[in-house]
């Protein structure tokens, strides 16, 4: 089988309306690839930067996958959120992106967006905190769904990955 390492960190997050943020994520592929070893998903630690607009998390990432095939690539889901004086966590935004396709170190920006609801939901988010969510997170990755939703963008998060393929090219498929 064809095999893929993803190593790397979820490095930062920018451009993000306030500070105290942690990001969930996890990984998806297609039914032709399995991971070997190595966590399918994580959470980073709350960062709340005290002089810079850049929430630093440098949270290590280790994947392992064996695959029949290209189909189904490996790609990352985030959720960013903002954990506030009260104790309280609000999602910020969603975002996905796909592992590089060619071997070598690569930054990858992933642009996040969140769902706005009407002009009560936003009214009650802006004094209450919490706001629209998504039920499912499968909305983030599906395009045709997710374009039935009215949106606004938000931050990045910063991925510095590095990868190495292995066995692809006796399976036929150049990298």
């Amino acid at each position: 089988m064809a095999e893929l390492f993803v190593i790397g960190q979820l490095c930062s997050a920018e451009q993000f309306p306030s500070k105290s943020l942690f990001c969930k994520w996890s990984v998806h592929a297609g039914t032709n690839w399995k991971i070997i070893s190595g966590n399918k998903e994580g959470q980073t630690q709350v960062d709340s930067p005290s002089y810079d607009n850049c929430t630093w998390w440098c949270h290590p990432i280790d994947i392992h996958f064996a695959s029949k095939g290209i189909q189904g690539w490996p790609k990352f889901h985030v959720q960013v959120y903002h954990y506030d004086s009260y104790g309280r966590s609000e999602i910020y935004g969603y975002g996905f992106c796909y592992v590089p396709t060619t071997p070598g170190t690569h930054t990858v920006d992933c642009h996040t967006w969140r769902p706005i609801g009407n002009l009560r939901d936003e009214f009650r988010r802006f004094f209450l905190g919490g706001g629209a969510q998504l039920k499912t997170p499968d909305f983030v990755y599906c395009g045709t769904d997710r374009y039935r939703l009215h949106t606004e963008s938000l931050g990045t998060v910063r991925f510095r990955l590095n990868v190495i393929a292995r066995n692809f090219r006796r399976y036929g498929v150049e990298l």
